[in-house]
């Protein structure tokens, strides 16, 4: 069942990023609903070594990465040994439990929206990209882009693991 609130098309500026953002994040979900375990950690379109969850992993990372750590300047470490091996989110997934990566996911979910809730959407994160300040719209953009790239990829596992398709 797809329970997914569609995107606004009108309101303010807040408002349609935040739906976009809530499309993408629920179009995830849907990709991953109904799989067992196996068919999560499935690498299903070769050569590629991606599958449903570490792309769940992986955007948790960014959920992380982008509000709490950049945002908001929380000293948090990054997921999944990041600082150590930069692809272990998407690699690392023969013993990872689909239930703890998913929690863990739909937890920085939360955060991120409680740190974007409280900042207009011109302010400026507490730490820098590449040496050029980025503001919460830039965030905001950037990871609905990282979503909806990353869902094309989630519709191509999907079909291959079980023929299912759509948006």
């Amino acid at each position: 069942m797809d329970d997914r609130i569609p995107p606004l098309y009108d309101g303010d500026e807040r408002a349609i990023l935040y739906s976009w953002l809530d499309w993408h994040r629920g179009t995830l979900a849907a990709k991953c609903a109904g799989l067992s375990e196996e068919q999560l950690r499935r690498r299903a379109v070769p050569p590629s070594g991606m599958s449903l969850l570490g792309l769940v992993r992986h955007m948790a990372h960014v959920e992380r990465a982008w509000f709490r750590r950049m945002l908001d300047d929380e000293d948090v470490p990054l997921l999944y040994d990041k600082e150590q091996r930069q692809d272990a989110d998407f690699e690392e997934v023969d013993g990872a439990s689909a239930g703890e990566a998913i929690a863990i996911w739909q937890d920085e979910i939360e955060r991120a929206r409680k740190v974007s809730a409280e900042l207009p959407l011109d302010a400026v994160a507490k730490r820098q990209r590449d040496g050029h300040d980025v503001s919460h719209r830039r965030i905001l953009v950037h990871v609905i882009q990282e979503y909806a790239r990353h869902n094309g990829h989630a519709d191509l596992l999907r079909e291959r693991i079980d023929g299912r398709t759509g948006e």
